[in-house]
């Protein structure tokens, strides 16, 4: 891959619009805020690893690309770069991998991924990585799904995959050559266009079941254009810690954009807090991923003192909602990092995010529109068109929205119109300044009599109690009302909270409509890889466990 300049020097103008909210009332339109960011004509050829070479200095620099948190072996950028040369010809010469084929991959977070993941896009090979922690029915509905023709897991996980499947040991004397940089075969140089697909993510969509979401070259080119941008007049590279797991769509793009800025990222396969504040301190991080759990710890926990992290500036939160009270905890102790709230899916990447310390100050919200986005506020119910500060469901249109769902034509009719906005599925509004709130998932209002109640509301306001470490809330059928919010509540240690004082504690906070009407405590609550609440699992448990009823 040799470097090249593709960004256009100036972006198309932005169209009449209300420069304090970006709406345009002609339009019934929001439009980001944020400086268009150029990007290189749909119609080139290119893909995202030369496209991001051509972000890097020449020559590369020569400091870490990639670290192992936990053996502190590194990678430097001239190192990455020739591997993944090596790996892919490699990977061309001996098992044939080209443009459009599938690679499905089954592995932990190591410093091969990376390099496995710029390999093959470089190929033009479309990427398909999946939990680790799966089934093997889990996998083999993906795999039907995404139909490999190769696939990378290591020693502990390949059982799980389908026996027909043909599979690569990154764990194997194999594999470990194909990485040599002195190894020689015919380097391949596929013409990739930047609508092939790259990648191919798994997502519970914006209506229900599993899907597989078809992401481009240019979906990831645009979302990393728009972090290259603010880069001007930085000093020096950015340290980032990667908490979120590679298979996931938020650690798969930080691994692209943290390699494209030239950044340092520090890989962790066991990701636990205290082995986070650790390689926070031992590597200088600056930046770093976190879920709202981790910011929450971060906030009351006092081993986290015992580590010094003055060098972390920012972390980006998402993944699910952070409480406002979380969020001013975690500022009054750290008051020189700021948190970073950020919105987004797999099917439409980077939503809104926080940028700037007045932005990061609006802890209710997650951020502004991000740079190319333009965004409707829908009533679910009419389909008008709403204005500044009215709810309803967010639709979006960007350069980083999916291709589309592979193999769901159904889900793609429902979850795009026919002009090509996204619908999200979020309940929203949006401010006079911009600012974006997420009131909830629609699909996850509890419908109590004639009202909708938004679960994460209540979650906010019970674990903004003293007594209680973690919260759920999940609609529980009652005949007469249809539903009624029930709270799996996780107590603080030796805290003797009763039921009934978490629902008047709730009662007190919100409308009558809104409050607590059942109560199970628990252990923990289950979560995703990214942090979200697995509503689903505590909906099925709600049936069967004991619980307070007011």
């Amino acid at each position: 891959m040799e470097q090249q300049q593709f960004l256009p020097p100036s972006p198309p103008p932005k169209p009449s619009m209300d420069h304090r909210s970006g709406f345009c009332p002609e339009t019934k339109t929001f439009h980001s805020l944020r400086p268009a960011i150029p990007l290189p004509p749909p119609s080139l050829p290119l893909s995202f690893p030369v496209f991001a070479l051509s972000l890097l200095p020449s020559p590369l620099p020569s400091h870490p690309a990639l670290i192992d948190a936990a053996t502190s072996v590194s990678v430097p950028f001239p190192a990455f770069f020739s591997r993944v040369n090596s790996l892919a010809s490699a990977l061309h010469a001996h098992a044939g991998l080209s443009r459009s084929d599938v690679a499905f991959i089954l592995s932990p977070a190591t410093l091969d991924i990376p390099i496995l993941y710029f390999a093959l896009l470089s190929l033009g090979v479309t990427i398909s990585p999946a939990n680790p922690a799966a089934t093997p029915s889990e996998l083999s509905r993906l795999v039907r799904l995404t139909n490999p023709s190769i696939a990378f897991a290591i020693s502990s996980t390949v059982s799980k995959l389908p026996s027909n499947l043909p599979t690569l040991l990154l764990d194997s004397p194999t594999f470990r050559s194909f990485l040599e940089a002195d190894a020689v075969f015919p380097s391949p140089s596929p013409a990739i266009e930047q609508s092939d697909v790259a990648a191919i993510q798994f997502s519970s969509g914006t209506t229900g079941h599993m899907k597989a979401a078809a992401l481009t070259h240019r979906n990831f080119i645009a979302m990393t254009a728009g972090f290259h941008a603010l880069q001007a007049g930085q000093a020096g590279p950015d340290v980032t810690l990667l908490s979120a797991p590679m298979f996931h769509s938020l650690g798969f793009f930080f691994v692209l954009r943290t390699v494209a800025l030239g950044d340092t990222l520090v890989v962790m396969d066991r990701v636990t807090f205290p082995d986070m504040m650790r390689a926070a301190e031992k590597y200088g991080v600056t930046q770093m991923t976190a879920s709202p759990p981790v910011v929450l710890a971060m906030a009351r926990s006092e081993d986290v003192m015992q580590h010094d992290i003055s060098a972390l500036k920012r972390i980006f939160c998402g993944g699910a909602p952070l409480s406002e009270d979380a969020a001013e905890r975690f500022s009054t102790r750290f008051p020189g990092i700021s948190i970073c709230q950020a919105y987004g899916s797999t099917e439409a990447g980077g939503i809104s995010r926080m940028i700037y310390a007045e932005e990061c100050k609006q802890q209710r919200s997650v951020g502004r529109l991000s740079e190319n986005l333009e965004a409707k506020i829908v009533d679910p119910l009419t389909g008008e068109f709403l204005s500044i500060g009215q709810q309803g469901e967010l639709w979006i249109r960007s350069p980083a929205v999916m291709k589309g769902y592979v193999g769901d034509e159904e889900a793609n009719v429902k979850t795009f119109d026919c002009q090509g906005w996204l619908k999200t599925g979020d309940l929203c509004y949006i401010d006079e300044n911009g600012y974006i709130y997420i009131v909830d998932r629609l699909k996850e209002l509890i419908k109590y009599k004639a009202y909708q109640v938004p679960p994460a509301e209540l979650e906010q306001v019970l674990q903004s109690s003293p007594e209680i470490i973690d919260a759920a809330v999940v609609p529980y059928p009652q005949e007469e009302v249809g539903q009624i919010p029930m709270a799996f509540v996780v107590r603080q240690p030796g805290s003797k909270i009763s039921e009934v004082e978490v629902m008047d504690y709730v009662a007190k906070k919100v409308a009558p409509y809104k409050k607590i009407r059942k109560v199970s405590f628990v252990n923990s609550i289950p979560k995703s890889a990214a942090g979200k609440i697995l509503r689903k699992e505590l909906a099925t448990y709600a049936m069967s466990a004991p619980v307070s009823r007011l």
